[in-house]
């Protein structure tokens, strides 16, 4: 079904599924899982200081040898020496995200790496594709964790991102199923990239308070968008941020009420009340806790049914 697929090809995998790189719940199982079941798995390097990375890196081979790759926001403090970890470890794919890939896309080429960089507008797409990236992902309003202030759902988005650049284009926001993945492919990406519904897998770093959180609730917003967006499942914390929002409260007393700490918090220590959980709109479909074996199958399976429902 997909010998001929741009993203299946460019990164050696039997589906062209790819991980999203989430802080706290992309660790070396998850990765590993998704790898196995023919999909890109990717390190969420923002949550790991580099030498954790180096460890992830190292359990990740010990448990496949298939590809995968690591999630790199650049503008994270510790990017560079993350970056410089990788290269040691001979990783050879990277998802980049917050900051210009410019910045790295000479190192990655130099060294023989696959670059592929987040955008949230056809503009951004363009200018990846002027520095050399061999592929973007295009990610909605609908996503989880950080978003773009932009606003444009994935499936405007996507649209606009095929026409706007001839380097293969990812789908990312709002994918949970395989009628989801198939409506993107109709729009002409090349793959989808699915965060929210591997999080919540049994395999996923996140805590278990977490992910039953998210099975329990429907309820995301977009807060912080003074500060930096963010996708939140409802909890005191995230009333804490809408209450002063809309009092008017300016981005340094934002900045005072999230403090340090709170992603941490609540998707890896579990607080559910007082931490922030980061989860997309697509919530409100995710009604279990499964193996990404489990995921895999039910993606590839209702994929199919879906495009012999659109060739009936």
């Amino acid at each position: 079904m997909w010998n001929n697929n741009k993203i299946c090809n460019l990164l050696n995998i039997k589906y062209p599924i790819i991980q999203g790189g989430m802080v706290y719940n992309s660790g070396a199982v998850l990765v590993a899982a998704v790898s196995e079941a023919g999909g890109l798995g990717l390190l969420g390097s923002g949550s790991m200081r580099p030498e954790e990375l180096r460890s992830a890196i190292g359990e990740v081979r010990s448990m496949t040898d298939k590809p995968f790759g690591v999630n790199l926001p650049l503008l994270f403090k510790q990017a560079g020496e993350s970056l410089e970890v990788a290269l040691e470890e001979d990783v050879k794919i990277f998802f980049t995200s917050a900051g210009s890939p410019k910045r790295v896309a000479n190192k990655l080429k130099e060294a023989g790496c696959t670059l592929v960089h987040v955008v949230a507008s056809p503009a951004l797409a363009v200018k990846c594709e002027d520095a050399g990236c061999d592929a973007i992902v295009c990610e909605g309003f609908e996503a989880g964790g950080h978003n773009g202030r932009e606003e444009l759902t994935s499936l405007v988005l996507t649209q606009l991102c095929v026409d706007a650049v001839s380097i293969p284009v990812i789908s990312a926001g709002g994918i949970a199923t395989g009628s989801q993945m198939a409506a993107m492919i109709a729009l002409g990406a090349s793959g989808v990239q699915i965060g929210s519904r591997f999080a919540v897998t049994e395999e996923s770093s996140g805590h278990l308070n977490y992910k039953q959180a998210v099975v329990d609730g429907t309820d995301t917003q977009l807060v912080l968008k003074k500060h930096i967006p963010v996708r939140l499942l409802q909890n005191k914390f995230r009333d804490m941020i809408t209450e002063a929002e809309l009092g008017g409260a300016d981005r340094q007393k934002l900045e005072q009420i999230l403090g340090t700490g709170r992603a941490r918090s609540g998707m890896f220590d579990g607080d559910v009340v007082e931490g922030e959980l980061e989860i997309g709109q697509v919530a409100a479909q995710i009604k279990d806790i499964p193996k990404v074996a489990e995921v895999f199958n039910r993606l590839i399976t209702d994929y199919c049914e879906a495009v012999k429902r659109l060739g009936a």
